[in-house]
């Protein structure tokens, strides 16, 4: 891990022979709060996953893949920037009108393709702001800064999440569908007068709120913050799924002819989850059951398309979550009550917004046919490692104020190396790190409402040993007082430095 980028690359391409040098088209798959157990090939069989289960036996299946943090825009961030979101303010989970959060003038992941001749775009959930936020944001107009200007060439978003206002699909910086005649207006403080709510419509929603989400309502169901207007540009739910693979086939077939890198970023499994009739009943759990059904189909369809434009071969596939699962979003869609025996985190503890391994070891599968050998693979390797792999893999040198955090980990990800990187750092609110066996929880980083289904323990420093006790049950910090001195000095460290790439 100590040696540079550019060794690393030299390294590497002389190893290959000289077929294989070529670029592959890249397409990354993100599913949202998908947990380490909930698809087939990582112990589900409440759920039937076939078209993940495909990658996973074509590919890679990593045991030790991380996101950055166990929330949506601070995993996302570190991923496209290369920098653990905890580094920069403002990088909590955004409201829909934030202003956007990546900065421009350094090197992102989307950016490092675009520089080595790769035709970029996004499709999906973004959820890392634009514009300049608030009422700065022309919604019914161009909407800037964004996607583009991170580097991404197309775009077809949603500004922030299927929960949070404004509900409308965004196409390279304009709203689509939009009536100039009905204009939009978005705020996260007031409510519009005499627009429905979640409280005053509550006896007519298609979808009950637990909590929360019950400011706007679109499609019959309560949202977090107020919007008005553009009625012909606001969503359906349960087609959204369709609408978003759809603008990703019809990605990879413009561009089939260079390579391409495309993002894309589901909106399933997050709330609302409101599956298309299709996938409705398909799993005894309910609404998200049905949804990582859908999510599943919507795989399939990406990979029947490069099979069917004979891409497959030279095509790098990643799939994986932006962080661990959750049950109770704030819909009463029976996700807790219809559980049954599935394991969403599999063995780990914990989910979504904690700081125990089932908040950020998610699943991660890399498929290249042409290259990457079927397999598994316990290498420690984060998301936020993308920005400096990718970047070799394209025979790039990275400058050394971009991704300060990420590190070359491309021949792990390619099953060329069993060992990845030596340590990650896990982000919900504080910083935990793993270094191999161990997993080290600092006291500063305990706490929360205890009344919380995600609050972690209380008490004082907390190590585990991952490899005997992978469900992080076992404080046993006082049986090894050296080795949580040596991890809390490497965390301080690392959290002094701003920066862990050397």
């Amino acid at each position: 891990m100590k040696q540079t980028l550019a060794l690393h690359t030299a390294l590497l391409l002389a190893a290959l022979p000289a077929a294989a040098v070529g670029k592959p088209n890249i397409l990354l798959i993100y599913a949202d709060d998908i947990g380490y157990g909930d698809v087939g090939c990582y112990g589900a069989t409440a759920v039937k996953t076939p078209n993940v289960d495909r990658l996973a036996k074509e590919g890679l299946r990593f045991t030790s893949g991380y996101c950055a943090a166990s929330t949506c825009t601070p995993s996302r961030y570190a991923m496209i920037t290369g920098e653990y979101a905890f580094r920069k303010k403002g990088t909590g989970i955004l409201p829909g009108n934030a202003a956007m959060i990546v900065p421009t003038e350094r090197a992102t992941l989307p950016s490092i393709l675009q520089q080595a001749g790769y035709t970029t775009g996004i499709v999906g959930k973004w959820h890392l702001g634009l514009g300049l936020g608030g009422d700065l944001i022309d919604w019914n107009g161009e909407i800037k800064p964004g996607p583009r200007e991170t580097g991404f060439g197309y775009s077809f978003i949603m500004a922030a999440t299927g929960d949070r206002a404004p509900c409308v699909y965004i196409e390279n910086q304009r709203i689509v569908g939009l009536d100039p005649a009905d204009p939009i207006s978005v705020s996260y403080g007031k409510p519009f007068p005499g627009e429905p709510t979640g409280i005053s419509e509550r006896d007519h929603l298609k979808m009950d709120w637990a909590y929360g989400h019950n400011n706007t309502v679109v499609n019959g169901i309560g949202r977090i913050g107020f919007s008005k207007g553009g009625k012909s540009a606001l969503w359906k739910d349960e087609d959204m799924a369709d609408t978003f693979t759809r603008k990703g086939v019809e990605f990879i077939e413009r561009n089939k002819e260079k390579p391409f890198f495309l993002y894309f970023a589901s909106h399933d499994i997050h709330v609302p989850r409101v599956p298309h009739a299709r996938f409705v009943g398909k799993t005894t759990m309910g609404p998200r059951g049905d949804a990582i059904v859908q999510f599943d189909a919507c795989v399939g369809e990406l990979l029947d398309t490069l099979d069917r434009l004979d891409l497959t071969d030279n095509t790098l596939v990643i799939f994986t979550s932006d962080n661990g699962p959750v049950l109770n979003d704030g819909y009463k869609d029976g996700a807790v009550e219809k559980l049954g025996s599935h394991q969403p985190a599999g063995p780990l503890r914990g989910g979504k917004g904690t700081l125990w391994e089932g908040g950020t070891r998610i699943p991660l599968v890399v498929r290249w046919p042409a290259r990457v050998k079927p397999g598994v693979s316990d290498a420690l390797v984060s998301q936020v490692d993308f920005c400096a792999s990718f970047a070799a893999l394209t025979s790039q040198t990275l400058a050394s104020n971009d991704a300060p955090d990420s590190f070359n980990v491309l021949p792990a990800l390619l099953g060329e190396s069993p060992q990845g990187r030596e340590h990650v750092l896990e982000h919900s609110g504080k910083v935990a790190i793993r270094e191999g066996r161990w997993k080290f929880i600092p006291a500063t980083a305990r706490g929360g409402n205890p009344t919380s289904a995600r609050a972690g323990a209380q008490g004082g420093d907390a190590l585990y040993d991952l490899t005997k006790d992978p469900a992080e049950s076992i404080n046993v910090a006082a049986q090894n007082p050296a080795v949580v001195e040596q991890l809390s000095k490497e965390l301080e460290q690392l959290n002094e430095r701003g920066r862990s790439r050397p």
